[in-house]
């Protein structure tokens, strides 16, 4: 594969990932609204809601970590590799 080719195959990969992450937090919102909606409907003594609200959330969390954060490390961590591997390390 070329190296445009190599490039345009990443960047697309990285695009979804993003997509799907804006495509969890949007879906995560509505649910959870409605949620909140059938517990104070039918349940408001017993906040339940907030339990998958959590469960889900920290998911959100990982998931947006994932997409935003681990490349950059990932960059960072083969930047480093390549550079022990230059000097001699």
């Amino acid at each position: 594969m070329t190296k445009r080719g190599e490039t345009h195959r990443r960047a697309y990969r990285r695009a979804g990932a993003k997509l799907s992450c804006y495509i969890h937090l949007v879906v995560y919102i509505p649910v959870n609204l409605l949620l909140v909606f059938i517990n104070y409907s039918t349940t408001p003594q017993y906040l339940w809601f907030q339990w998958p609200l959590l469960g889900w959330g920290i998911g959100l969390v990982f998931h947006w970590l994932a997409v935003f954060i681990g490349p950059t490390l990932m960059e960072r961590s083969v930047k480093r590799e390549l550079e022990k591997d230059r000097s001699g390390e």
